[in-house]
Order: structure tokens, then sequence, then C-alpha cells
């Protein structure tokens, strides 16, 4: 039996004028990624208090292959690397393409939908033209 494993990790930085989190999910050696903008500068528990009432309600963009290198750290090293992490601007390039993914693709659903709705409405007008056409020409 294999179990496999999920890593995630949350990076909150200041994106003018919002502060802004991305979450990021490792599972299966494919990563996923999602943005949540947050406004103003959130504090810790906020943060924590985000993340366990909305992170199933997230949604995160398709999975993108990674390597996922299981490496065990030195304690020193860990919080030198987050400390590292922290002064960094930025998010990590293969979350930058999982959310574009993301974005492409609501771009896509929300053309279509609009199209429906132009079409709808068109059809919708088109009707009422030819109804008063008909009530016009009924009185002779």
């Amino acid at each position: 039996m294999r179990t496999e494993k999920c890593q995630g990790r949350l990076t909150v930085y200041f994106e003018d004028p919002f502060w802004v989190g991305v979450f990021e999910r490792i599972e299966n050696g494919k990563l996923s990624a999602a943005k949540v903008t947050f406004g103003a500068e959130p504090k810790d528990y906020e943060v924590q208090e985000f993340v366990s009432r909305h992170y199933y309600q997230l949604q995160f963009s398709p999975a993108i292959k990674t390597d996922v290198k299981d490496v065990k750290k030195n304690p020193k090293r860990a919080q030198r690397d987050a400390k590292k992490q922290i002064l960094e601007k930025g998010i990590g390039t293969k979350s930058q393409q999982a959310l574009k993914l993301q974005q492409e693709q609501n771009k896509l659903v929300r053309k279509e939908r609009s199209k429906k709705e132009r079409e709808a409405e068109s059809d919708r007008l088109f009707e009422m033209k030819q109804q008063k056409k008909k009530e016009k020409h009924r009185g002779h």
C-alpha cells in the first residue's frame, strides 16, 4: 500500500493596492494554485481563520506537473529559508503558470456565457418586433 503526500503553502504579499494570498497545493507530483485578495493587510489570526473557514471553497487551478523533493532539513536551515522567502517578493513561476491557466479557463467560460446572453437578448428583441408587427397588421 502506497500513501501519497499532500503539501501546501500559503504566500501572502502586497500587490499594489491590495494584499494577496497564493495557496499552493502539491498532490501526487502536481502543483495547483489559488489566489485570494485580502484587501487590507491581514493579521495572522485573520489568515488562520480564513484558511480554516474557506480553504475547501477555494478554486484551485488545473494541476501542473512538478518535481517534489523529499529532503529532511536542518531546523536552522528551514528557519533561514523561511526568512529568505519572506524577504523575496512575489510567487513561484509554477504557481504563476497554474494561476494563468485558471485565468484563461475562466475567460473562456465568461466569453461563452456572455455570447449566449447576447444571443438570447437579440432573439428576445426579434420576437418583440415580430409580435409588434402582427399586432399592427391585425387591425386591417
